[in-house]
C-alpha cells in the first residue's frame, strides 16, 4: 500500500524551511533569504519517493506579530501545522536544545500531528560539538547544504504518513500556479537587490502572464508603501530596478525551462502591510 500525505515545516523564522523544502524536492521553489520572514504564504513542494509522496508545505515562521501582515502570517502558519497529517519542526542545531513545538507556537495543547524534531544548519557544527549534543531518539540533524541526514528523515516521515493513493502525479513538483512563482522570485530579488528593512515594504502582484508563446510574457507590479521607497527601488536611471529584474527572471526561467519578457514596473500602495482590503487584495490570509 503507498503512502501520501502532508508533511508541515514549521519553526520560528530563519530555521531552514525553505532551504530544506528546495534540498528536499530537488527544485527551487522557496524563496531564500538571509533576512528572516521572507516566506508569507506557504509554499507547496511535492516529492513522490518509491511507493511514498509527501506533500511538503513550507509555512512562515512562528512570529510575535508586530502589524496585520505578521498577524497573517502567524495564522497561515498556524493553519499549516493544524492541517497537516506529519510535522517536521525545524530548530537550528547551533541553538540545541529545541523548546516544545507548543511553546514556540503558543499552543494551548500539542498539534495532533505526530511531530519529528528536525535540527537543521547541522553543516555549521563541528563533529566534536555535534558530540556534546546527543539528540532525542525521534530527532534528527540535517543539513540541506550538504544533504547530510535528508535520507533518514525522508525515512522517519514516511513511516509516520498515512497509508494513502496518491494524491498527484508523481512527476509533479508544485501545487501552486506559475504566477505564484512568479511573484515570488521577484520578491526573492527584492530581498537580493534591495537593503536594510525596504524588502519588507515589498509585495508583488502579477498582473498578466501569457504563455503559449516564447518569451513568455510577464507583467508584474512591485508595490511599496511610500513615494521614497519607490524611489530606491527604481534606482538612478534605473538600474535598481533593471538588476532586480534580471535576477528575477533568471529564476523564472530556470522553473519555467522558457525564455521570459518579464515587464516590471513600480506603484505605491500606501500602509499596505497593515491595511487589511491590501492584504487581500494581494493575496494574504484574514480573518
Amino acid at each position: 500500500m503507498t503512502r501520501c500525505g502532508t508533511v508541515a515545516l514549521a519553526g520560528r523564522p530563519n530555521v531552514g524551511k525553505s532551504t530544506l523544502l528546495n534540498a528536499l524536492v530537488g527544485e527551487h521553489l522557496a524563496i531564500v533569504a538571509p533576512k528572516p520572514q521572507s516566506t508569507r504564504i506557504p509554499v507547496v513542494g511535492l516529492l513522490t519517493r518509491d511507493d511514498a509522496q509527501f506533500i511538503f508545505t513550507d509555512s512562515p515562521g512562528l512570529l510575535e506579530p508586530e502589524y496585520p501582515l505578521h498577524h497573517a502570517m502567524r495564522r497561515a502558519a498556524l493553519r499549516v501545522i493544524d492541517d497537516a497529517e506529519v510535522i517536521a519542526y525545524l530548530h537550528p542545531l547551533t541553538e540545541f536544545p529545541a523548546p516544545r513545538l507548543a511553546q514556540v507556537a503558543k499552543l494551548e495543547r500539542s498539534p495532533r500531528a505526530p511531530t519529528v524534531t528536525v535540527y537543521t544548519k547541522a553543516d555549521l557544527v563541528s563533529p566534536l560539538t555535534a558530540s556534546d549534543r546527543p539528540l532525542p531518539p525521534d530527532a534528527i540533524a540535517v543539513s540541506a547544504i550538504t544533504r547530510e541526514g535528508l535520507d533518514a528523515l525522508l525515512e522517519a516521515l514516511r513511516a509516520r504518513l498515512p497509508e494513502s493513493p496518491f494524491h498527484y502525479d508523481p512527476d509533479e513538483i508544485a501545487t501552486q500556479p506559475m504566477r505564484f512563482f512568479a511573484a515570488e522570485f521577484i520578491r526573492e530579488a527584492a530581498f537580493e537587490q534591495l537593503h536594510e528593512e525596504l524588502p519588507y515594504s515589498v509585495a508583488c502582484e502579477i498582473d498578466e502572464f501569457r504563455e503559449g508563446a516564447e518569451p513568455v510574457y510577464i507583467r508584474a507590479v512591485i508595490y511599496v508603501e511610500r513615494d521614497s521607497q519607490k524611489g530606491i527601488v527604481i534606482g538612478e536611471g534605473g538600474r535598481t530596478i533593471k538588476a532586480l529584474g534580471a535576477a528575477a527572471r533568471a529564476k523564472i526561467e530556470t522553473l519555467l525551462d522558457l525564455r521570459v519578457f518579464l515587464d516590471l514596473h513600480v506603484k505605491v500602495l500606501p500602509k499596505w502591510r497593515r491595511h487589511e482590503p491590501s492584504l487581500k487584495r494581494l493575496g494574504y490570509a484574514t480573518p
